[in-house]
């Protein structure tokens, strides 16, 4: 579970684990077409042909999630991210990965290299839809922070996960997701499930001036898994506070410097860094600073140096990047020379 607006883990159990998405590979087939359609490369009117695999394979003889998209029809984009987003869509999926890349396998490609370019280095896509394919894999680290991205980078699309039904060919859905309807400020996003994958679901709320993530597979149950997440969001949303460990431009530490005119770099962080702490335990935070070093003189203002980690006991809540705040130019031969000893000594102590 993270917060959206600093990306603080507020609660962490196998977060990098490796799992089957099931349907919650959807949003990663909505992110691609999301970004697509902020680029230019598609608009909500543009309209994509029902194949014959796409019905028979993701429509009602499939005994999957299913818009009912008939054969041969011609469906506009829009309609599609309806029936993908509130009905799950197993064929909607389909015509989208068809008409975007010529197949399910193209566009499962675009789906795994877009998941690289957001920052999700271990998700694997094999599908649109997410029924079971070997080596589709992802982790509910990377389910959170997927939501997230989808909600700050496409604010207009996002509220396509807040429709409570849909309806297509005459037939209305309901969307599956249960936090909807609880009254708890709920808006989004995705549930999944298989027998491998168990319940699964990527939820999302909005309360009290805060906005909230969750990702959490492998419940036993509908029910298991709607008060799961309902409890999650719920103590997510009471049990923590935000506090600001450093305003902007604030020196946050130093890193050593070898070979500089001084020994030593102030390091600051692109921005105030803000961080939600447990009410009750906010003792057990604990920061650090991390870089390779020393750092090699000379060091330009603005140079990436390390990043500063803070845990809540043993879970690593935020990673803030931190960069040099001063220039140090190169220092003299005889300041080299003696930066060199010292290395030289610290090297044998280490």
């Amino acid at each position: 579970m993270i917060d959206a607006e600093t990306g603080t883990v507020l609660f962490a159990k196998n977060p990098d684990k490796l799992i089957p998405p099931a349907s919650l590979a959807k949003l990663m087939t909505m992110e691609v077409v999301f970004h697509a359609i902020k680029t230019g490369q598609l608009t909500l009117e543009d309209r994509f042909v029902v194949s014959e695999h796409a019905w028979r394979t993701g429509g009602a003889m499939s005994g999957g999630s299913t818009m009912f998209a008939e054969l041969g029809s011609s469906i506009r984009l829009e309609d599609l991210i309806k029936g993908v987003i509130v009905q799950s869509a197993n064929d909607g999926c389909i015509v989208i990965a068809e008409g975007m890349a010529g197949s399910e396998a193209n566009f499962a490609r675009l789906m795994t290299d877009r998941a690289r370019e957001i920052g999700l280095p271990n998700s694997v896509f094999q599908n649109p839809h997410g029924l079971p394919a070997e080596g589709q894999v992802v982790t509910v680290r990377e389910l959170a922070l997927l939501g997230r991205h989808i909600w700050r980078e496409y604010p207009e699309l996002y509220q396509y996960y807040g429709m409570r039904e849909f309806t297509w060919n005459g037939i209305r859905q309901r969307n599956r997701n249960p936090l909807l309807a609880m009254d708890i400020g709920a808006d989004g996003m995705k549930t999944g499930f298989t027998e491998e994958s168990g319940y699964a679901i990527v939820g999302s709320v909005e309360r009290d001036g805060r906005r909230l993530f969750v990702a959490m597979s492998g419940m036993k149950s509908l029910n298991e898994r709607a008060e799961e997440a309902r409890k999650m969001l719920d103590w997510g949303i009471r049990a923590f506070q935000k506090t600001r460990l450093f305003g902007e431009g604030d020196t946050v530490g130093e890193a050593k410097v070898y070979g500089g005119a001084r020994s030593t770099v102030p390091l600051t962080a692109g921005g105030p860094v803000e961080i939600f702490v447990p009410v009750t335990n906010s003792d057990r935070m604990v920061a650090r600073i991390v870089y390779r070093g020393p750092v090699l003189a000379p060091v330009e203002q603005g140079t990436p140096i390390g990043a500063l980690r803070v845990s809540i006991g043993d879970t690593l809540s935020q990673e803030t990047p931190l960069y040099a705040a001063e220039s140090v130019p190169q220092g003299s031969i005889y300041q080299r020379a003696l930066g060199a000893v010292e290395e030289l000594l610290v090297g044998w102590l280490r």
